[in-house]
């Protein structure tokens, strides 16, 4: 391999541009090559860029002279475009969520494990210094016995939003609505900061969107630490609000919205100055997000490649989500309890 990881993205669109842009600068990665079925903004994005679009992914895995692929299509798609490069010996970066099934996300797994192959799935939340610092008091027990943790996503889409493509809002190609889309990350960061859960119950509902999938869920959900939880996650809250997360423990408590420390009950100190600045958030624009904490973890993905590190979140780590997310929608199918 080169000093430098040779990159190729899959897909042209917003999140691919996202993905281009934050490569260009680092210095341990070179972007090398797309491919996007849609000739026309292969194109574009060829030029936007100054690397090789392909005419097809199976000529792109062919190449010899890209190790990795950043996969930035529907959701639908993640998992077998990842199993295929894989299978082409390319280390693998990934947009949430890795898999709509957990079988596939399961294959990843074991793909990645047999052929030694990284593979890293976006969640750039965890490596904010705000997330990092409730991480660390939790770990240090600042919090006392945590009881209880809730997480608030009520955000807007609208109907634009959802006739812009035919795959959003899909069972077939989104997996989910606004728990697999929207609220994955919100997810990611709970279970990260509570550890895992042991079972879920909820209930979701279609209430004013014209799509298959959910645009409003509720669920409790208990974890292995002991302590309860409640989640709630839409798409069809006029304005749509900033991500909500409460942690409480019987020595302190701590309030985040989206990655900003807002209220800080905790023993120890906290500097105003040490948290990141108040962020973009995608509340009701899904383009409105910043891209530090993505080059934060695609840098990682690459020392990753480069040192035959394992990646910070890698296949074993973006599977914790999708499980979560795939019981909490059997659970409101079934009516049941459903254990993660």
């Amino acid at each position: 391999m080169s000093k430098k990881v040779r990159f190729a993205i899959i897909g042209g669109g917003m999140i691919a541009d996202f993905h281009a842009r934050a490569m260009a600068e680092i210095s341990d990665i070179e972007l090398v090559g797309v491919y996007e079925p849609a000739a026309k903004q292969a194109e574009k994005f060829s030029e936007k860029f100054s690397i090789q679009a392909f005419e097809s992914y199976d000529k792109l895995l062919e190449s010899e002279n890209i190790d990795a692929v950043s996969i930035c299509t529907p959701s639908g798609l993640h998992a077998s475009q990842a199993i295929l490069a894989m299978q082409h010996g390319k280390h693998v970066v990934m947009e949430k969520p890795m898999a709509i099934t957990s079988e596939d996300a399961r294959m990843i797994v074991d793909l990645s494990r047999q052929t030694g192959l990284k593979v890293c799935v976006i969640s750039q939340f965890r490596f904010s210094p705000a997330i990092q610092r409730v991480k660390q008091e939790i770990e240090k027990g600042s919090f006392g016995k945590v009881v209880t943790a809730s997480l608030a996503m009520n955000y807007y889409r609208t109907e634009e939003y959802y006739n812009s493509s035919d795959w959003k809002g899909t069972w077939a190609m989104d997996g989910g609505g606004a728990l697999m889309n929207q609220g994955i990350h919100g997810v990611d960061i709970l279970q990260y900061l509570m550890g895992r859960v042991s079972w879920v119950m909820a209930s979701m509902d279609t209430m004013t969107r014209p799509i298959e999938t959910e645009d409003m869920v509720v669920a409790i959900m208990k974890f292995q630490n002991g302590a309860l939880g409640t989640l709630q996650a839409s798409t069809t809250c006029w304005p749509g609000y900033q991500r909500r997360t409460e942690i409480c423990g019987d020595k302190g408590s701590i309030v985040l919205e989206e990655d900003r420390i807002l209220k800080w009950d905790l023993p120890t100190a906290y500097e105003e100055s040490n948290q990141a600045e108040k962020a973009l958030h995608a509340t009701s624009d899904p383009k409105n997000i910043s891209m530090e904490n993505h080059k934060v973890q695609l840098e990682d993905m690459a020392r990753a490649i480069l040192l035959d590190k394992t990646p910070i979140v890698d296949a074993v780590e973006g599977k914790k989500s999708v499980d979560i997310i795939l019981s909490i929608y059997k659970s409101a199918r079934t009516g049941q309890k459903v254990d993660v």
